[in-house]
C-alpha cells in the first residue's frame, strides 16, 4: 500500500540519543513520505523517550533488542499495536560515521513500506 496522505512518523531509539538514533533521524529527515524523530531509553539520554513521542510514532525502530526491552518495561501500555523493530546495530559508531550511514541505508527503508 502506498502512502499518499500523511507521512509515516518514524521514531528511532538508542540508549543515550547521541550517536545512532540522531544519525538515523537526520539521515531520513528528508526522505519522501517520512517524518522522523529520535530519543534514548536511558535516564541520561539527550532526548529521553516520552509518552508523547511514543503516541506520535507509527513505527519505532530501536538500535538493539535491549532498547526494545527497556521500552516495554517503561511504556508497555503505550506500545499496544505499535510496529517496533530492532535494527541490530551495536553501539560501535560515531555520529554520522559512514559505516553507520551505510548500515542504516540498507536496513531502514524496507520498514517504510507497509
Amino acid at each position: 500500500m502506498t502512502r499518499t496522505h500523511a507521512p509515516l512518523r518514524v521514531l528511532f531509539i538508542c540508549a543515550k540519543n547521541r550517536l545512532r538514533s540522531p544519525t538515523a533521524e537526520q539521515l531520513f529527515a528528508d526522505w519522501p513520505g517520512v517524518k522522523t524523530a529520535s530519543a534514548g531509553v536511558n535516564r541520561d539520554a539527550d532526548n529521553p523517550v516520552s509518552p508523547e513521542l511514543l503516541e506520535w510514532a507509527e513505527l519505532i525502530l530501536v538500535m538493539e533488542s535491549r532498547h526494545r526491552r527497556k521500552l516495554a518495561e517503561k511504556f508497555r501500555r503505550l506500545l499496544g499495536n505499535k510496529r517496533i523493530h530492532s535494527l541490530n546495530i551495536p553501539d560501535d559508531y560515531a555520529f554520522m560515521e559512514p559505516a553507520l550511514v551505510q548500515i542504516l541505508q540498507q536496513r531502514v527503508p524496507p520498514y517504510f513500506s507497509r
